[in-house]
């Protein structure tokens, strides 16, 4: 199969309402549209070239999947905790970027993760 027809599989199957790939595959892919992919792989071997795609569809899907930005945006900040409290004092691996905080459950060392 070529590049495109890979890509083509893989965004038509997040465009859709299939919940597994598994069955979209040997549904749709292998049976109604065996016209457009005549050169089919098997489920097996679609799942381990899919992989070597994984860049080529973040990037879409970051150009194409998110919007332009109105001003307005949806915050949610999570602690990442790094360690337990008692345990700070001897923390070194992310020493220079923890720090002690307070959240609405309580104190934590670690840092705010904040995803828009």
């Amino acid at each position: 199969m070529s590049d495109s027809e890979i890509l083509t599989i893989l965004i038509c199957f997040h465009l859709g309402a299939h919940k597994t790939l598994k069955h979209y595959y040997q549904q749709i892919v292998q049976d109604h549209w065996a016209d457009f992919f005549p050169k089919n792989l098997s489920y097996n071997r679609f799942v381990e070239v899919q992989s070597r795609y994984f860049i080529v569809m973040a990037m879409f899907l970051k150009e194409k999947g998110l919007g332009k930005c109105t001003g307005i945006s949806f915050m949610d900040s999570t602690t990442l905790k790094v360690c337990r409290n008692q345990r700070i004092h001897n923390h070194k691996v992310f020493k220079t970027l923890a720090a002690r905080g307070k959240s609405s459950m309580g104190w934590f060392f670690g840092r705010v993760a904040a995803a828009i």
